[in-house]
């Protein structure tokens, strides 16, 4: 384990003005986001796709300070020959890799997940190192409902991150820690936050717990929102309000930086809550994004898989990645994104 490394990895991923683009979809997901444009999944498409933006300019060199890869992905080169990880090197960015292999139904109780992955892990993290990978990340699905979540699923998925935390930094790969507290559902705020709280509270216990050194981790939480099918609207300041009292009650200051995931908002409102965190909040962490679709949906529906495309794709990019990066100013305003 390099500290110092681990350090200055983290720092940089979190850096102001800079966030993460979330680029590690399964083979599943993306062929479904290809399904609603109509392009086949494909080794090739999905590889032109993902050098399509991480070609973007001046997204990926001002704007983004790593991406989170794919297995295949890390391993994928050009049709020239050159490995996707080296274009985003030379942009700047730092190479991530998604480690977890998915949420699994957890037995004894129907409704919850946890997630796999731990096993031989520590080989795999050599090697994504060998590769070039310096962070990872790692999933873990909080379901709101009926006696939902339970103590066990919570704590068992916490217990899951600090394991894999604690692997990363053997390797000196920085971690990614991501409890999601899913949208999925009716609850209210109050409910999204007294169980964020909870297991917020329960993650940084169990990473102490497994000596894992919190300057050396990002952590990817969710906002705290109203359910997606919830009676219940919150506006832009009440979601950033209570996310940061949410996350003042529960993160230890050491963490160098959020990254927040988008988590089933729109492009634009996971861009306002950012901005109104930062602009009327002061926080001991640098707040920032890490977005998949959020980033993605407007340049993938511009390109449609067509070369000709390749242009307006990224210029959809490139204001989706500068809407961001100002929000981590505070300096966004909705009036930019006409």
């Amino acid at each position: 384990m390099n500290i110092d490394e681990l350090c200055q990895t983290a720092r940089a991923m979190v850096q102001k003005g800079k966030g993460i683009l979330a680029a590690d979809e399964s083979t599943g997901t993306i062929a479904k986001r290809f399904d609603s444009i109509g392009v086949a999944s494909t080794a090739d498409s999905r590889r032109d796709w993902r050098e399509m933006l991480f070609r973007t300019e001046p997204a990926m060199s001002e704007y983004i300070s790593g991406v989170i890869l794919y297995d295949e992905t890390l391993r994928q080169s050009t049709a020239d020959g050159t490995p996707l990880v080296e274009i985003i090197r030379r942009a700047g960015a730092i190479p991530g890799i998604k480690v977890d292999t998915g949420a699994q139904d957890m037995a004894g109780f129907a409704g919850e997940k946890i997630t796999a992955g731990l096993d031989g892990l520590r080989a795999r993290m050599k090697e994504y190192h060998d590769l070039g990978a310096r962070f990872a990340k790692w999933r873990a699905v909080i379901t709101i409902g009926d006696g939902r979540p339970t103590e066990t699923c919570i704590r068992s998925n916490c217990h899951a991150l600090a394991r894999y935390a604690a692997i990363c930094q053997e390797a000196s790969i920085v971690p990614i820690v991501e409890p999601e507290v899913l949208m999925d559902g009716a609850h209210t705020m109050e409910r999204c936050y007294a169980v964020t709280e909870h297991t917020l509270k329960h993650l940084y216990m169990e990473l102490f717990c497994h000596r894992v050194v919190l300057e050396g981790t990002v952590l990817k939480p969710n906002m705290v929102l109203p359910g997606k099918d919830s009676h219940q609207k919150a506006s832009v300041e009440e979601v950033a309000s209570a996310t940061v009292k949410c996350l003042k009650a529960t993160v230890p200051v050491a963490v160098p930086g959020i990254a927040f995931l988008s988590g089933g908002q729109s492009d634009v409102e996971a861009t306002a809550h950012l901005n109104a965190m930062n602009a009327n909040h002061d926080t001991p962490w640098n707040l920032t994004y890490s977005y998949g679709r959020a980033l993605q949906a407007a340049p993938l529906k511009a390109w449609a898989g067509k070369a000709e495309n390749y242009d307006a794709a990224q210029a959809a990019f490139n204001h989706r990645a500068r809407m961001n990066s100002l929000a981590t100013f505070g300096k966004w305003d909705k009036s930019m994104e006409g």
